[in-house]
């Protein structure tokens, strides 16, 4: 069995990592550039770089942010929000990302996803699905949601998975919205749902409030990878206690330096 990947999550605001809940009430968590590069010396597995206001402002992503970043760091590194063309995830790789991260453009041009997975592989092209517990004609669906979590799609999140599978992603992040900041644990029953409908790695993201929520996203809900960032951020676990956790537990990690 591969080994799971912890990774941890910068959520940044006008050039500050964020953190809030189900995607508001955002609190100031510190500079991008000294937060991933304290991650790296902790030994995550890889790390993500969201611009969580690009979409919603109508901009392009901060490059220079970007690359200060990405010269902080050798781990892995996957970059999203404000992606709209095939050329600005072309100007993330080239800004040092080695991963691109689609959600609210892949919605409304999906063949970007395509065209994005052909030019620079499907290894290096991720969809965001941020799904949120919603009723519809009297039953309760995971509905997408897009511009940081502000505008509804109509999409089921299961049927927009295997979509985005089809449509070339090599791998796929999945926020759950009405868990997101709340550390009360990943939705596993969405995870899980997700997890099973595709042959991509899953990354499990939204809730993480302790080592063992994400232990158990792997072994119940199926994640190939755990996303978390308030916990990392603020300290209330650190990358090393999650590994060996994992470790006692008999899942698959690479050791923690």
């Amino acid at each position: 069995m591969l080994a799971k990947r912890i990774i941890p999550c910068l959520d940044v605001d006008r050039g500050r990592v964020v953190k809030g809940t189900r995607f508001l009430d955002l609190v100031d968590a510190g500079d991008p550039v000294e937060v991933a590069a304290r991650y790296e010396a902790e030994g995550a597995d890889e790390l993500v770089f969201l611009d969580i206001t690009a979409s919603h402002e109508g901009r392009g992503i901060m490059l220079d942010v970007v690359r200060r970043v990405s010269e902080a760091v050798f781990m892995p590194f996957t970059v999203g929000g404000g992606i709209r063309t095939l050329d600005d995830a072309a100007r993330l790789v080239q800004a040092g990302a080695e991963k691109v991260s689609i959600n609210s453009a892949a919605v409304r041009t999906p063949e970007l996803v395509t065209a994005v997975a052909d030019r620079l592989g499907s290894c290096a092209t991720v969809v965001n699905i941020d799904p949120k517990r919603v009723v519809r004609d009297g039953r309760e669906v995971w509905e997408v949601f897009v511009n940081g979590g502000r505008v509804p799609t109509g999409l089921e999140a299961v049927p927009w998975a295997r979509e985005v599978e089809r449509l070339g992603a090599g791998e796929i992040v999945l926020t759950c919205m009405d868990r997101d900041g709340t550390r009360a644990g990943y939705d596993l029953e969405i995870t899980g749902a997700v997890s099973r409908a595709v042959g991509i790695p899953v990354v499990a993201s939204g809730g993480a409030g302790a080592a063992d929520h994400l232990a158990d996203a792997v072994e119940h809900g199926g994640a190939d990878a755990v996303l978390a960032a308030g916990i990392f951020h603020f300290g209330q676990c650190t990358i090393r206690e999650v590994k060996d956790l994992f470790a006692r537990r008999g899942i698959p990690v690479r050791p923690a330096r």
